[in-house]
Parts: C-alpha cells; sequence; structure tokens
C-alpha cells in the first residue's frame, strides 16, 4: 500500500502540526522523520524547546502516526535538498510526503514546498502541503506559542497547542518549610532546555490530582537564589523523592511574591488554593 511520509520538526506538536499528521493518516502506515535536535543548537545556539523531544514523540504517536523516526541532524547536516530527497525514497519508497507549508531541509535549507513539488513525477510520490492553521485571526506556530509561555499566557499557550504545557524532572530534596506550613511539596529543577516562564503560581495537574506550583527564588524565606519549581498536590500523601514527576501547567494565578512572614504565606497559599479548586473544576 505504500508509506504516507511526514517531515518536520513538530515542537510542541501544536494544532498547526497536527493538521500537517491528519493530511497524513489513511489506511496505511504513517512515518514521521524528524530530528533528534534543532538543527540551531547544532550550530551553537541556544535552544529551547517547547516540550522534551520525548514527549513531543509521544505526543505525535497519540495523534496516529504509526512510526516516528528521529534523524541525527550531525550525519545529514550536510545533505543537499537533492541528496535528502533521495535518500527518504531509498529508504522509505513514500507514496506520499506531507509537510507544513514554511518546511525546508537541506543544506542552506535549499529543500522546500516547491522543491518537494516539483520532485513528484520523477520519485513518484505524492506531495501535499497544508497551508497555515489560524485560530483567532494568528496562524498558530511555535514561534507564537513560545511568546505566549514567555508572558505566562498559558491559556493561550496551551490552547494553541491542543494540550497542556508539560515540565518534567526527578523529584529533588528541599529545605520542606511547606511542610510545616501544611503546604508540602515536590521540588523539581527547571528543565534547561524548556521555554522558561515567568516566576509566580500556577494551577496544574499531577496526573489525575490537581495542585499548585511555585516557580521563582522564594522571596519570603530566602531559602534560595536559584529558580526553583514547588509543587503542592492536593489529597496526596507519599514519598516522591527521585521519583520523575510530570507536570501539566494549566494557567498562571499571580506573579511571585515577597511576603511580610511565613503566616501571611501560608494566607496567600490558602486563597491559591482555592482558586485552583475553582479553575480547575
Amino acid at each position: 500500500m505504500g508509506v504516507n511520509l511526514i517531515l518536520g520538526f513538530f515542537d510542541g506538536v501544536h494544532l498547526g502540526h497536527q493538521e500537517v499528521i491528519k493530511s497524513a493518516l489513511d489506511d496505511s502506515e504513517s512515518i514521521l522523520v524528524t530530528l533528534n535536535e534543532s538543527p540551531a543548537k547544532f550550530f551553537g545556539n541556544d535552544v529551547k524547546y517547547i516540550l522534551s523531544r520525548k514527549n513531543s514523540v509521544n505526543k505525535i504517536i497519540k495523534a496516529g502516526v504509526s512510526k516516528v523516526v528521529l534523524e541525527d541532524f550531525e550525519t545529514i547536516h550536510n545533505y543537499t535538498a537533492k541528496d535528502y530527497l533521495a535518500y527518504l525514497i531509498a529508504q522509505y519508497s513514500p507514496k506520499s510526503i506531507v509537510t507544513g507549508f514554511n518546511y525546508t531541509f537541506g543544506k542552506n535549507k535549499s529543500g522546500n514546498s516547491e522543491f518537494l513539488k516539483n520532485n513528484q513525477q520523477k520519485f513518484g510520490y505524492k506531495y501535499i502541503c497544508t497551508s497555515p492553521f489560524s485560530m483567532n485571526g494568528e496562524v498558530v506556530s511555535s514561534t507564537l506559542i513560545k511568546k505566549y509561555l514567555k508572558e505566562g499566557n498559558l491559556h493561550k499557550a496551551n490552547k494553541l497547542l491542543g494540550s497542556n504545557f508539560i515540565l518534567e524532572g526527578n523529584v529533588i530534596s528541599g529545605a520542606q518549610l511547606g511542610r510545616t506550613l501544611g503546604f508540602p511539596t515536590a521540588n523539581l529543577e527547571y528543565p534547561k532546555e524548556i521555554v522558561e516562564i515567568p516566576y509566580g503560581a500556577y494551577a496544574v495537574k499531577a496526573g489525575d490530582k490537581l495542585g499548585i506550583m511555585n516557580y521563582g527564588i522564594k522571596p519570603t524565606v530566602n531559602q534560595s537564589y536559584e529558580p526553583i519549581i514547588e509543587v503542592h498536590i492536593l489529597n496526596f500523601e507519599g514519598n516522591l523523592y527521585g521519583k520523575n514527576l510530570k507536570i501539566e501547567v494549566i494557567e498562571r494565578i499571580r506573579e511571585e511574591k515577597k511576603f511580610d512572614s511565613t503566616e501571611t504565606l501560608k494566607e496567600q497559599l490558602l486563597k491559591d488554593k482555592e482558586v485552583c479548586l475553582k479553575l480547575l473544576s
């Protein structure tokens, strides 16, 4: 029946990416070929992702793709557009190739939608190029989603992602001040490769449980000048130290503040809890 080949980087697998994937799904096998890292990172730039590559791949599979192939960019970075297309044809013998409207490939980005369109007859595939996907008058893109995340606008970012922004890491030990306030927390380092959201309090989910997350430097207690993620999971008892924790960040509820005392901080945490329960109910 032949293979439907999907090409692109798919950081975050947002609604626009999901339209590309849908265009390739039929009764045939679908294979999405992407990269293990951003080309910009290979060339020495500091790259921040919306989702880790692992979580992006998981989201791609959930969208219905049969198989995801992560190419090593170092291996193929010198391929011309002609070389890379010939490599894909030899590797997969696709009946169709599907990309987004702004997909580029090959050395100096010499390959694009026009190149793929012009080579259909030569290599015997059908080329499908999806149009820009817009929501509320804005073209959905990874760049726009990163902008919203940096502004702390999780509501808009999550709408364009079609799912919630994820922070993930191993739980580390903290000063356990939260426990004395009645708000025990699981502490995580902010993932270095993920777009950084502003300091503040957020409504979150951890699995099927609701929670409050604070990201920042804890100015009230001066425990840390290094930013840290602290998550209080509602109605949870147990030891999470050393375990991997995946947090879905739903909405920012306030900026980080310095309080006069730990008692005032506790009062604010109780208010935060009420806000989270209303938001997530």
